[in-house]
């Protein structure tokens, strides 16, 4: 089977993913008897948006002495998060001042999160990741979907091509949070992309059609997909306040909106497609339920929220605790089943 790791979208709430893949990456150093068994050695398909995007990347960058080895552990992965979150959504007064706090302007400088990806991936190229993946981001420019597929490079060479640094800041270049990011590819086309949520803030469903698409045709009853979430984000909107919002009153519950109702409708349609092929069992899609105390929105990086957002993340793990030692031992007992594309 094909297995594929996919991780949503989220801002500073991709610590609970990684919190999950922490706990299942334990478990595969447990049952292979690796100590330095990764994720990428077991998973044969990525995929991220925002957030999620910056993981898959960081989890497939290659080792500087052996190129064939991850470089990061899911812990270190994490680290990001943890010892950086507050550099990457720290508001100056002025700056909080000058934007009206994100609503004329983006509300962070986007030059501490390119600071970061510059430090941990350097000049590591899409093509150098270790797995075929894909990435979400929307290009405004050319008012369409863009997809950076690690594996486009075999068949387009340098047009696809990317550092990765510049492919996890278009990922999470959100509106209203950061500023366009505006990148070129290696055949120095430019392009000017914002935050793949906007439209696919669940990339599984993305992931399953690459594949589909790839060599041997492989559909459902061929793929293992684990999908993980960072939380809906379930406040209502009533109905007497949201009657009078004009365009400034939309800007973050549209956002909201979309980006949960992109990742609702993503699960729906593939538990349909796994269910008409009989293999429920071949798609799991992992979840936060239990918040605490925890504040869901995309940009509290306070060490309050950090350390509740991990907190968060270990609980999801508990509570799937069964379904990650399935996971584990598929990915063991199943063994690598390389996407090919012709």
């Amino acid at each position: 089977m094909k297995k594929v790791l996919a991780i949503d979208g989220g801002g500073i709430r991709g610590i609970i993913p990684g919190q999950v893949l922490i706990a299942l990456e334990k478990k595969l150093k447990k049952l292979s008897g690796n100590q330095e068994a990764r994720l990428a050695d077991y998973f044969d398909f990525f995929a991220g948006t925002s957030t999620g995007g910056i993981l898959a990347c960081i989890y497939l960058c290659p080792a500087e002495n052996d190129p064939r080895r991850a470089k990061f552990s899911a812990e270190q992965a994490v680290e990001l998060y943890v010892k950086y979150g507050q550099k990457i959504f720290d508001i100056a007064l002025w700056k909080s001042i000058q934007s009206v706090n994100g609503t004329l302007d983006e509300k962070y400088d986007a030059s501490a999160l390119e600071t970061l990806l510059a430090q941990y991936f350097q000049d590591v190229r899409l093509s150098q990741l270790l797995k075929p993946c894909i990435v979400t981001a929307y290009d405004i420019d050319r008012r369409k979907a863009h997809f950076f597929a690690q594996h486009d490079f075999a068949t387009q060479g340098e047009g696809a091509d990317f550092f990765v640094k510049d492919v996890c800041r278009a990922t999470s270049a959100a509106p209203t949070y950061f500023e366009v990011a505006l990148v070129k590819s290696l055949s120095n086309v430019s392009y000017a992309l914002i935050d793949g949520g906007v439209f696919v803030n669940n990339p599984a469903l993305s992931a399953y059609s690459e594949i589909r698409n790839s060599a041997q045709n492989p559909i459902a009853k061929d793929m293992f997909i684990v999908s993980l979430g960072t939380g809906d984000v379930n406040e209502p909107f009533k109905y007497h306040k949201a009657k009078n919002w004009g365009a400034v009153g939309w800007i973050k519950p549209i956002i909201d909106i979309m980006m949960s109702g992109a990742s609702e409708i993503t699960d729906y349609h593939l538990r349909k497609m796994f269910d008409a092929v009989q293999r429920s069992d071949q798609y799991i899609r992992i979840q936060p339920e239990r918040f605490k105390d925890a504040n869901q929105e995309i940009d509290d990086a306070s060490p309050q929220n950090i350390n509740a957002l991990l907190e968060v993340g270990t609980i999801t793990a508990e509570d799937c605790n069964k379904e990650l030692d399935r996971i584990a031992e598929i990915l063991i007992e199943d063994g690598p089943d390389r996407v090919e594309f012709s």
